[in-house]
């Protein structure tokens, strides 16, 4: 198999994702659905064939020492490709997610307000969430590619591996890769400090000491922005504290209450026409109130303030999906399945909420 004619062409499919691996035919992820090729299964001599021409030298005994690796693949023109390759059986087998070479626009998202509203903020901490595949890391990217039209300022990424490649537009943008360009994230954060940055990207808070360095630079005056593989906001903090040892949560509870400037938490909802799909938000912005709940660990109370706070800008994920319902953009079923309050919905769709929008 030629892996670039083979991209092309599932790019052109519109896939968000390829699988490729022994046993089967290549696979694409088309608006959240797997799709199989037409072609024939793969044997151990195509995968390993196909994958290893995406692959430096370094990167190959790099793969054979480790035995899994992320790394990323360019077709010029094309597409960038986050690439995670892997064993599988003693079988060679991987995952590309397609990256577009455009940077998205946030205006052609479909986000709310809000978001844009984010990257007015000058310090603190910001956190895009959800599971794999649910936009994350486009969200981020219309966020950033915002402030680069509109701010001059430095922004500096730390990805792993590096996504979206920005232009400068009135932002100069310092992009650095795990392995090639720096160690790992803490170390990364760390040395960007004197970088003299104004926003810093950490592609994921994915350990303590990442967290722990994140919130730091988020002190010390600056705006991070982050990912993490969380659904909610009270999920969102709750990871973040129990990241830390119990002698140590309480300070983090409040270094938290005092940087955490907003989260959303996002889904993509396959549109009722079956083409394409639409990102779902639940949006929470620290309010003093907020920020008084997390200071003292209040957090079953923050779903209440969500649902409750559309005038500062939030809104709960079941308050996205109805809306989209409403409009007629999901269907009732789609709601359904990505709401972790299915009752609530059920409710609101009997006439028990009115106007629940986005």
């Amino acid at each position: 198999m030629n892996i670039d004619e083979f991209l092309r062409v599932a790019v052109k499919k519109r896939a968000s994702d390829i699988h490729i691996r022994v046993g089967c035919p290549p696979m694409l992820r088309i608006d959240g659905r797997i799709v199989p090729t037409e072609m024939r299964p793969m044997t151990p001599a195509d995968t390993k064939r196909t994958l290893y021409s995406m692959l430096s030298n370094a990167q190959r005994e790099a793969f054979e020492r480790n035995q899994e690796m992320d790394v990323s693949f360019m077709i010029s023109g094309l597409a960038r490709f986050r690439v995670n390759i892997f064993l599988e059986q003693g079988h060679v087998g991987a995952v590309l997610r397609v990256i577009p070479i455009n940077v998205p626009n946030i205006e052609n998202l479909g986000l709310p307000l809000q978001i844009k509203n984010f990257t007015k903020e000058r310090t603190g901490l910001i956190m895009v969430t959800g599971p794999t595949g649910s936009g994350k890391t486009t969200t981020l990217a219309g966020m950033i590619d915002y402030i680069n039209a509109n701010q001059d300022v430095h922004i500096i990424t730390i990805e792993d591996p590096i996504e979206f490649v920005y232009r400068n537009k009135k932002s100069v943008i310092t992009q650095r890769e795990l392995v090639n360009d720096t160690s790992s994230f803490p170390n990364a954060i760390k040395y960007a400090l004197r970088q003299d940055p104004d926003i810093i990207l950490v592609g994921e808070m994915r350990d303590r000491d990442t967290i722990e360095s994140a919130l730091k630079a988020a002190e010390t005056g600056h705006l991070v922005l982050s990912t993490l593989h969380t659904n909610d906001a009270v999920q969102t903090i709750n990871r973040v504290i129990n990241a830390f040892p119990p002698h140590e949560q309480q300070t983090v509870l409040k270094q938290l209450a005092s940087v955490l400037r907003g989260t959303v938490a996002q889904r993509l909802a396959i549109k009722k026409d079956g083409v394409g799909r639409v990102p779902v938000n639940e949006i929470l912005v620290v309010t003093p109130t907020v920020r008084d709940h997390i200071f003292k660990h209040e957090l079953d109370s923050i779903y209440h303030l969500i649902t409750k706070g559309q005038q500062d800008g939030m809104q709960s994920m079941n308050q996205s999906l109805f809306g989209y319902y409403e409009q007629d953009v999901i269907g009732f079923e789609e709601a359904l399945r990505l709401s972790d309050n299915q009752q609530e919905l059920q409710q609101w769709k009997r006439g028990a909420y009115q106007g629940a929008g986005r």
